[in-house]
């Protein structure tokens, strides 16, 4: 029994320095794509060439956030399906109807494109869902409260993020003019996808997804200030 256990803890303690060290090369792999790309756009007189690499950025992004996720139980991979289909398709009848956010059409930036959306878009929307998610999952309050507070920490990212936007066409609004649509479809949207998000039966601690948020926050708070 004693070799049992001791192997055990070893085990144990060998899991964690591996996911301890994972973490790690994650944040600093996150941290320095998003330092080069910032460099990129604002310094390196070649704005088109780092724009290229959104894409990639994207991926790389969400590669890094869900190799530290645990446990991809059914709920999980249910949940990341139906929030990844559900952001893509609501900006395919947002570009298409003017409904949801306002008048707007995607440029050549952000990748290949479906029914005028990129296909990347969708995963956008799961990647923010699940890193504020994670964040306020962690809050001693009431799941609406939790739904709420997710929501309005990516709306405050969308809101630095939509001037640059259209700045490295990203996408672009009708006269060139954010509506208040825009800020309050968001808003709805990402209060229904966090509240699924709560009531989900999926694990919902990742030690990247604040990083993730704020890493993101900041590159675009940056973005923002320089324009």
């Amino acid at each position: 029994m004693i070799m049992i256990k001791t192997i055990d803890n070893a085990t144990a303690i060998t899991t964690k320095t591996t996911r301890t060290i994972g973490f790690w090369v994650c944040l600093v792999v996150l941290v320095i794509f998003h330092g080069v790309g910032f460099w990129g756009l604002m310094f390196s007189g070649r704005p088109m060439h780092f724009q290229e690499l959104t894409p990639l950025n994207l991926l790389l992004t969400n590669i890094l956030l869900f190799s530290l996720h645990r446990n991809w139980n059914t709920p999980f991979i249910l949940f990341a399906v139906i929030i990844t289909i559900a952001g893509f398709m609501a900006e395919v009848v947002g570009v298409h109807t003017g409904l949801l956010f306002g008048q707007y059409s995607y440029g050549a930036t952000l990748g290949t494109k479906l029914w005028d959306v990129p296909l990347l878009i969708g995963l956008n929307w799961l990647m923010l869902v699940y890193s504020t998610g994670t964040i306020v999952s962690k809050l001693k309050v009431n799941l609406f409260v939790k739904a709420l507070t997710g929501a309005a920490l990516m709306l405050l990212l969308d809101f630095f993020m939509e001037p640059v936007a259209m700045q490295f066409d990203f996408w672009d609004w009708k006269g060139n003019t954010i509506p208040l649509s825009n800020y309050a479809g968001w808003l709805g949207l990402a209060f229904l996808m966090h509240l699924y998000f709560q009531v989900a039966a999926i694990y919902r601690q990742n030690p990247l997804a604040p990083f993730v948020y704020l890493v993101q926050l900041l590159f675009f708070i940056g973005l923002y200030a320089m324009l």
